[in-house]
């Protein structure tokens, strides 16, 4: 009887020890992955992703399609998403550091001047995820998300090309920074492409937030004879529209379609899809791909574009612009896509 007993527990312990190995296994499988490659890092537990902004959104439709791109991932993938906006550097600078100290697992921000406080403290904080839009910052922890935007400007400058009527047209610029001249020089490989004649008028407003100053350089280079002027000056493109409504000559505006402001005046529009990239970014976080490195997006991966040329518009093509020309950019585009024509960035010069 001693003997049957004993072998009873042993086979009791036996089947413990198998079930109690299996258990161990099955929990490991289920462990939330690091928050560098995305995906939760505890069971159940909900991500939370920061857009930091280095100025307020106010009127500059590129943040506003940003934050609008974000939010909507945020719901769309089930992350907790926080829009920061900041009013100077120094404000800006403390906004990612409260982040990181609130433990977000992903934080996102955006353009040059965010530069030097995103390589401050993502080195101090090497565990922690970085992602910035619209330029690149070479750190391990950082995904940097830039556009080619000289392939869009050299559309639109082809565009100005084919439509000008006084054989000169201008740029209104918000700051001369190497980052802009993306979209000066790829006007100008455009302009030059189609109508090589045509002479480019290009003045600079000195910040991001003037409009006033806008449409006073609006002015000056319609005084000088240009009959489109593309507004490349983030608030600053308002007064070149206002300028363009007052004196009736023609203007682009950026980022979003801004034809529908004034389609009489404003005939077309350089597209940038910031709210494509900051979309797909909370979208690979939560997917779980989320990479770090460097990412672009040109006409082919149509991050930018023009519109009438890559998109439609909900607006009626100007008569200044017209189908034929049109359809002669649509075919420029293709050949872009194709690497039939390479638009020059003048920043990897």
């Amino acid at each position: 009887m001693k003997k049957h007993l004993v072998l009873l527990l042993t086979l009791v312990l036996a089947i413990s020890v198998i079930a109690a190995c299996g258990s161990t296994n099955n929990n490991k499988g289920n462990e939330g992955k690091s928050p560098a490659n995305g995906g939760d890092t505890d069971k159940g537990k909900k991500q939370r992703i920061a857009l930091v902004l280095p100025e307020q959104i106010g009127v500059n439709p590129f943040f506003a399609l940003m934050d609008e791109g974000f939010k909507r991932a945020g719901e769309e993938f089930g992350v907790e998403v926080k829009t920061i906006e900041s009013t100077d550097p120094a404000g800006f600078e403390q906004n990612l550091r409260t982040t990181v100290a609130e433990n977000y697992d992903l934080i996102i921000t955006a353009t040059f001047q965010a530069e030097d406080a995103l390589n401050k403290i993502a080195p101090e904080n090497p565990d922690k995820s970085f992602a910035i839009i619209d330029t690149v910052v070479d750190l391990p922890n950082v995904r940097s998300v830039v556009f080619r935007e000289h392939e869009a400007a050299f559309l639109l400058g082809a565009t100005a090309g084919l439509s000008t009527k006084t054989n000169t047209v201008g740029a209104v610029v918000a700051i001369d920074a190497p980052l802009l001249s993306k979209y000066t020089e790829g006007f100008k490989q455009g302009l030059a492409y189609t109508n090589p004649d045509a002479k480019f008028l290009v003045n600079y407003v000195g910040g991001f937030d003037d409009s006033a100053k806008g449409k006073e350089l609006a002015i000056l280079q319609h005084s000088k004879g240009a009959d489109f002027i593309a507004g490349m000056a983030a608030v600053g493109d308002l007064g070149v529209f206002e300028a363009a409504k007052d004196l009736g000559f023609y203007a682009s505006g950026q980022d979003v379609d801004r034809t529908e402001l004034d389609p009489e005046h404003i005939v077309l529009s350089q597209l940038k899809g910031t709210d494509a990239v900051a979309y797909e970014t909370v979208k690979a976080f939560a997917n779980g791909n989320f990479e770090f490195g460097a990412a672009d997006y040109g006409v082919k991966e149509d991050g930018v574009g023009v519109t009438f040329i890559t998109k439609d518009s909900k607006s009626p093509l100007s008569p200044f612009i017209g189908q034929e020309t049109v359809d002669k950019v649509k075919a420029i585009a293709e050949d872009i896509k194709s690497g039939k024509i390479e638009v020059v960035n003048p920043l990897a010069k």
